[in-house]
């Protein structure tokens, strides 16, 4: 019968020879000799991971911009105390964690912005406005050469995008700033590139809800449309479902009342010719703080790529996820 009771055992330590013993003591040093070379080189990636650089939120009174301008204090990040409002009286000023933000009418962008970068040499702007405002402030940074992450969606992206390469200007941008939302956007990507036609013949039906004051259809449905189009669905983009009105996404969509101001949930649904089949992709998102830590990460991310003065100067969220830059 075997027992599982513990035998007491004794360890005889053995002798080792002079010569031995001082080879143990050489290898012991040459150990901690590496060890500490590690540690040394841990440490310098940690300190060189830890940016700090001016960062100008526009706009800074919108929901999204005042997150993003605290997520900028938490992660170290100088906070410019300047941003733009069309709905602020100008002269305002907005108290963010102990920085002093003092608000400008937008028709004082350009005078007041080339002050900024006359003061602030490394600025990173951040755009939070409103769609009809995106192509006039991307206009704006690329003739001031500043670069900047534009996290507002809507306007005329093709003109945006024409626009950032005419002047060769650094941006990150993406209608999507949440990181792990990122992450499926990447993986539907993948998808579309390795298998088109997979969904060749199958009916999408497409649903976002965002609080009320989101004028704009949802930039990630689209996005996530555009990879099931190169699937073979047959999919227009009039056809997604927009929520806006609180009730129904009360009682329909199953928003938390609490996140009714702040929100995104977004449904796809396909189904086969035949209908035995059906395949459902969703991801719901309840407060700000995704997309302002996402956003900040994206800044640091082309802060590095300026200061590296790297060739490619267009960038998307992806590409920030792909480096391993996502804090």
């Amino acid at each position: 019968m075997l027992s599982l009771l513990p035998h007491a055992v004794s360890i005889v330590p053995l002798p080792y020879p002079r010569r031995g013993q001082a080879f143990l003591a050489r290898r012991r040093g040459s150990i901690r000799a590496v060890v500490d070379e590690k540690l040394e080189t841990s440490a310098a990636v940690v300190a060189s991971r830890k940016v700090s650089f001016p960062i100008l939120v526009n706009s800074c009174s919108g929901k999204m911009g005042s997150a993003v301008a605290e997520a900028a204090i938490s992660a170290g990040l100088q906070l410019v105390p300047t941003s733009f409002s069309s709905t602020e009286k100008p002269g305002t000023t907005l108290h963010v964690r102990g920085t002093d933000i003092k608000i400008h009418d937008p028709s004082e962008t350009e005078h007041v912005l080339s002050s900024v970068i006359d003061e602030f040499p490394n600025v990173v702007v951040v755009d939070f406005t409103i769609p009809d405002a995106v192509n006039a402030n991307a206009e704006l940074y690329c003739k001031l050469g500043v670069p900047f992450v534009m996290g507002t969606t809507g306007g005329d992206r093709l003109k945006l995008y024409r626009t950032v390469e005419d002047t060769n200007t650094y941006a990150v941008i993406s209608p999507q700033m949440g990181k792990q939302v990122v992450a499926f956007l990447a993986a539907m990507e993948i998808m579309a590139k390795q298998f088109p036609g997979a969904f060749s013949g199958y009916k999408l039906e497409v649903m976002e809800s965002h609080q009320a004051n989101k004028l704009d259809t949802s930039g990630t449905a689209k996005a996530v449309v555009s990879c099931f189009q190169k699937l073979g669905v047959s999919f227009d983009l009039k056809e997604i479902k927009q929520i806006r009105d609180p009730k129904k996404q009360l009682d329909m969509v199953g928003v938390p009342e609490e996140h009714l101001a702040g929100h995104a949930f977004h449904l796809y649904h396909l189904t086969s010719p035949d209908e035995t089949v059906s395949f459902e992709f969703q991801h719901n998102v309840c407060g700000r703080s995704i997309y302002a830590e996402g956003t900040i990460d994206a800044a640091i991310f082309l802060h590095k790529k300026v200061k590296s003065k790297a060739n490619k100067r267009i960038y998307d969220m992806i590409d920030v996820l792909r480096e391993g830059d996502m804090r």
